[in-house]
């Protein structure tokens, strides 16, 4: 590694971990209704939000109408998307005159954005208008995401609150996301894309001649807006086929940075949030040390792995310096691994780099954070949910070793609350493995994959770990648009989605109603070295015990192989 890379790692965790605790407070003040330096300009329209829509902003919902209207609303975004992808070519702001997506396609990847996981199996430049890019994807790239933010406070009030029936209100916790906590930032960050030379246009693709006098269309569309919510958002959905990875999605190396940066910026300040909704910061910086550890564990093996000469060209007479396949020359290594394990600690499907042409080691350390449930730091709101519910597995197993009913923060946890724990944990290994295994011993879906051995394994092993976990990203070589994949994919996303929605907000209801035990001596603190570390372990125990042996058959083959 040169000094370069080594101040872009330092640049990227100051851009990230600096002004968290201060987003951190303005998000926890904006999702309960306190006054903001925004809430001046933004106030009227939410108020009329509520107004158009006919909500009482004032009114508390019990978990189970939480729930329903979070799912009315979900599946509403689902039907309006579908509709807009299949009969795209009938629909404006088409000036290349699409035609619709193939029904299970837009099945896919209607699913896809509702469920924030942005899978794509086809080349958006190539496959979408202008109307579906931004009235369809860009909606749901807001609202996604603003969904998991809605389900983590309701979550963090269930925990907080005391001898109550009501979580919040979806309606209001879902617009005071969207308006407060992804619109303004989205709009800095489109501003400075733009600068860097990311398009934000409305005008048919340029024809140009290339030096050799062949002619070539260069795509373009309103690319920046998009881009900016996919990051921030924690979506990843690229506007052009090859994502972050294209030089007008990501133009620069200050573009890249701010990219890269912006990926985990939210859900990294929402641990700040949880913070302030418990009154005790403690709990924040100690959930916040347990995501550290894992991410730097992950880089710095995927940094390693990428760093060793490439064993296939071991013979030649030529000095290696780590391999630059499938990575763009303009960001290199260093930043081609640090993008891969960011955006799949995070619930983020954008690539700047083709994580199939990673080395065996490089290209498991992405796949194996994405099988934790992407809790390292997840998405807007879903992976600090998804770490809270490690926190109340580390809180059970701490008390069994004990000898005393588990309690996190003064709620105890008793057989309703650990049963539906059990049902979250299933979640993954049921998308994952089950699904996975259908692929690959059915003749046809297994024509899918592109390579023989470990490493076409290890392609169909990541489709549907990234599916269920809601990341999007795609490992390459791997032909997911089949009536097939794109049926069973989108049944992965949904169940990753809403098998970790219901029974988190099930939770939320039954903690919110307990009463709230005094701490004594006996407590088990969740706030020091000794938790973080059980926090930590219980983690890698989880996603270990569950995954290790696919991972086996796949990138751990594979490395043995050479």
């Amino acid at each position: 590694m040169q000094l370069q890379d080594y101040g872009l790692i330092l640049a990227f965790f100051v851009l990230v971990l600096a002004p968290a605790p201060w987003l951190g407070r303005y998000l926890y003040r904006a999702m309960e209704g306190e006054r903001t330096l925004l809430t001046p300009l933004l106030r009227p329209l939410e108020r009329l939000c509520y107004k158009v829509a006919g909500v009482d902003a004032k009114s508390e919902q019990d978990w189970k109408t939480y729930a329903v209207a979070l799912l009315a609303f979900s599946l509403a975004s689902l039907v309006l998307l579908f509709a807009i992808l299949l009969l795209q070519g009938l629909l404006p702001l088409n000036p290349q005159q699409l035609p619709g997506l193939e029904w299970t396609l837009a099945f896919n990847t209607a699913v896809s954005f509702v469920a924030n996981t942005n899978w794509q199996a086809y080349s958006g430049e190539a496959a979408l208008s202008y109307f579906s890019q931004m009235v369809g994807l860009t909606v749901q790239n807001f609202v996604s995401p603003a969904v998991g933010l809605a389900i983590l406070v309701a979550f963090a009030r269930g925990i907080s609150r005391k001898s109550s029936a009501g979580i919040g209100n979806f309606w209001v916790d879902l617009t005071r996301a969207t308006l407060y906590g992804l619109l303004p930032f989205c709009v800095i960050l489109a501003l400075l894309l733009v600068w860097q030379g990311v398009p934000q246009t409305f005008m048919d693709y340029a024809q140009a001649k290339t030096l050799m006098g062949a002619d070539q269309t260069i795509p373009l569309g309103p690319a920046a807006s998009q881009i900016a919510i996919k990051q921030l958002g924690t979506n990843g959905g690229g506007f052009f086929g090859v994502n972050s990875a294209h030089p007008f999605e990501n133009p620069t190396a200050l573009s890249n940075l701010l990219e890269l940066a912006a990926i985990i910026l939210i859900p990294v300040a929402l641990v700040f949030s949880f913070g302030h909704y418990v009154k005790d910061l403690r709990q924040s910086r100690a959930i916040l040390a347990s995501m550290l550890i894992l991410f730097v564990i992950g880089l710095g093996i995927t940094l390693w792995a990428e760093y060793q000469p490439n064993p296939a060209l071991a013979a030649l007479p030529i000095e290696q310096a780590g391999s630059l396949e499938g990575k763009e020359s303009r960001f290199g290594i260093a930043a081609s691994a640090l993008w891969a394990v960011t955006t799949t600690a995070a619930s983020n499907g954008s690539v700047n780099a083709m994580h199939d042409s990673f080395s065996a080691i490089g290209g498991m350390i992405p796949m194996f954070n994405m099988m934790f449930g992407e809790v390292i730091f997840g998405g807007v709101g879903a992976g600090l949910y998804g770490m809270l519910l490690f926190v109340l597995i580390a809180v059970f197993l701490a008390g069994l070793m004990i000898g005393r009913t588990p309690e996190y923060l003064g709620k105890k946890l008793e057989a309703r609350e650990v049963r539906l724990l059990v049902a979250t944990l299933l979640v993954m290994p049921v998308g994952v493995l089950v699904f996975c295994a259908l692929a690959v011993s059915l003749p046809g879906p297994a024509a899918s994959i592109s390579n023989p051995g470990p490493h076409g394994f290890s392609q169909a092993l990541y489709a549907y770990t990234s599916g269920t976990a809601n990341n999007g990203s795609a490992f390459g070589g791997f032909g997911a648009n089949t009536a097939f994949h794109n049926l069973l994919i989108g049944l992965a996303m949904l169940l990753g989605r809403f098998g970790y929605i219901l029974p988190i907000l099930a939770i939320a209801g039954s903690l919110a109603a307990k009463k709230r035990a005094p701490l004594g001596d006996n407590s088990f603190p969740t706030h020091g070295p000794l938790f973080v570390t059980l926090l930590t372990l219980t983690i890698l125990l989880v996603g270990g015990l569950t995954f290790l042996p696919a991972l086996a058959l796949g990138p751990l083959a594979e490395q043995l192989a050479f």
